[in-house]
């Protein structure tokens, strides 16, 4: 099983978006059972609240739901419990540098860093945070180009992943 987590700052615009669409992915594979897939917070400032209506809006736009998602922590823990830790922008992977320590598994990363290098509109940029420049269909592109890369990776490689 593949256990992966996805990271923003208040897990309620653009990590949970990345765990929503990413499941809505495999499972249309029908890989449900080879992969958990979750999302939490940098900051406490969400904790318990649900998925921002705008974020919502922008996922039912594309046939994805998020019933019960509320956001959460992200804990030390994590970094046993899960595969890869993958944050939505710089500050994110900061943050969790801070939280984890060295990385030694190699665990953490940007998810637009999963898109090949020959995809120049999103390989190695930030996903930009919506809930300041309120452009959700944005964060859409870059979070779905993100999972896709990231699902054909793991599907490709499934060691790598």
């Amino acid at each position: 099983m593949k256990r992966i987590l996805f990271v923003c700052h208040g897990n309620i615009c653009r990590s949970p978006m990345a765990e929503f669409i990413l499941k809505k992915m495999v499972r249309t594979a029908g890989l449900e059972e080879e992969f958990e897939i979750a999302s939490a917070a940098t900051s406490d400032e969400e904790i318990g609240n649900p998925v921002y209506p705008m974020a919502r809006q922008e996922l039912a736009k594309h046939g994805i739901g998020c019933p019960g998602k509320t956001a959460r922590h992200v804990a030390f823990e994590d970094y046993d419990h899960y595969d890869m830790i993958i944050g939505m922008d710089q500050a994110n992977l900061v943050y969790m540098r801070r939280l984890f320590g060295n990385d030694r598994d190699h665990k953490l990363s940007l998810l637009l860093d999963h898109t090949p290098e020959s995809d120049t509109k999103h390989h190695g940029r930030d996903v930009s945070d919506p809930w300041y420049t309120r452009k959700f269909n944005v964060a859409w592109e870059d979070i779905y180009a993100g999972c896709t890369a990231l699902f054909e990776e793991c599907r490709g490689v499934q060691k790598e992943c």
